[in-house]
């Protein structure tokens, strides 16, 4: 008897295929991660720039330069996190070279195990008439037999081997999709952040243009931006899913929000203003398209059930390219996050349930969210990170990659300091 065995020579041509491929992946990675550090480097130098030049006093020089450092950080914040996104995704394109050739080894150890199970059991069945008549020695024929024995445990030992190594490796190319995801995430931010960029840019030519590039002309124009009490209270403030509603009012619950949790008005309104600007065609989406199910859509259709709402008519943020949508209200929360605040919620507001679509009850649960986060310490350092975990979870809140989405919130809530500051002094 013959046994024909491949599995070794045709997975080691693979394996050395294979290792070629490693090493053209390791020389790439090795490459990304010189420009991301390079890229880290200059992204340091402007934000270093940018301290110094807020130390400054106010002038034409000193507001250009916190623009023109700001975009450039904004820019190579953006690339480092592609830089990032690329080379996740070529160890995990490695990954699956390496998982498809450990399933072939694999598909091949089957058969010849296969072949070794018909082959033994076609010995096994020989009575010993037949093995008397046969031309075979019988010294031969169990010399064949304990040959097969040995060699059915050396290839499910081997198949054993290969199998938890092939576990093994899925696990390391889940962790690495997650990371990708999570980078993939960090789009949204960097969609954004190229809007923010966009406005700074603008914003650039604008003063360059009314100043005419005289500092004198530039302290006129301060002046006439600074808001009188009166101007604020007119003030519109846009809230997503809602009808737009005057800052006054979007400060009254805020402050309301404020007392309840200890998080400063201010902090929560800038939450609300940057969650309002994220995405495209917010509000525009629908819970059977754009959530994630079974994640969202069960807290969902539970949620419009207990408000004895129409989930169909209910909007939601539209699901982009990048991930997935189905956020509720001005806050946008998701459902899976909105049901875990919901007791509290409603305790807070009296509002029992309470309604993501609903601007108090959405400021609320913003603020809980954020004293839960470490807003209620009222320090710069807690108030930014809390943002950062808003957004991102405590895990990813002190990535280098997600600090944009911080330190706008914290400009919004300066910008709402200043306001309320104004009001307060009427």
């Amino acid at each position: 008897m013959e046994v024909t065995y491949q599995g070794d020579f045709l997975f080691t041509k693979k394996a050395e295929a294979q290792t070629a491929g490693v090493n053209e992946v390791t020389s790439r990675r090795a490459q990304l991660e010189s420009d991301l550090a390079a890229i880290e480097a200059e992204i340091d130098a402007q934000k270093k720039i940018l301290d110094d030049r807020q130390k400054q006093s106010v002038s034409l020089q000193r507001d250009i330069a916190i623009l023109t450092a700001k975009i450039n950080t904004a820019k190579l914040s953006i690339k480092a996190r592609n830089l990032t996104i690329q080379k996740l995704s070529d160890d995990i394109g490695q990954k699956e070279v390496v998982i498809g050739g450990l399933t072939k080894k694999i598909d091949l150890e089957k058969e010849s195990l296969a072949q070794l199970i018909r082959k033994t059991y076609e010995i096994d069945s020989y009575s010993f008439a037949e093995m008397v008549l046969s031309n075979q020695n019988i010294s031969d024929f169990f010399g064949d037999l304990d040959s097969f024995d040995s060699i059915k445990a050396s290839l499910q030992a081997s198949f054993n081997q290969i199998k938890s190594a092939k576990n093994q490796t899925e696990s390391e190319k889940s962790s690495l999709e997650n990371k990708v995801s999570e980078e993939t995430d960090l789009r949204k931010i960097q969609e954004l952040e190229k809007k923010k960029t966009e406005e700074q840019e603008k914003e650039k030519q604008n003063i360059l243009k009314i100043s005419k590039g005289l500092e004198s002309e530039y302290q006129k124009i301060l002046k006439t931006k600074e808001q009188s009490a009166a101007a604020i209270r007119t003030e519109l403030f846009t809230l997503r899913g809602s009808a737009a509603i005057p800052f006054e009012k979007a400060l009254t619950y805020a402050n309301t929000a404020s007392q309840k949790t200890g998080v400063r008005p201010a902090v929560i309104l800038g939450i609300i203003a940057e969650e309002s600007n994220l995405g495209e065609n917010v509000g525009t989406g629908t819970w059977r398209v754009d959530m994630k199910a079974p994640r969202d859509t069960v807290p969902f259709l539970a949620i419009t059930a207990r408000l004895g709402l129409d989930p169909d008519k209910m909007p939601v943020s539209k699901k982009p390219w990048y991930g997935y949508g189905g956020a509720m209200g001005p806050a946008q929360f998701i459902p899976s996050t909105w049901v875990l605040y919901e007791d509290r919620i409603a305790e807070a507001t009296g509002h029992n349930p309470p309604n993501p679509w609903e601007p108090g009850d959405a400021i609320m649960a913003t603020a809980l969210l954020m004293a839960d986060n470490g807003a209620d310490v009222h320090t710069y350092a807690a108030e930014r990170l809390a943002a950062l975990r808003y957004l991102a979870g405590w895990t990813n809140a002190t990535k280098k990659a997600y600090a944009f989405y911080g330190d706008d919130v914290m400009d919004l809530a300066d910008k709402y300091q200043k306001q309320i500051n104004i009001l307060n002094s009427n």
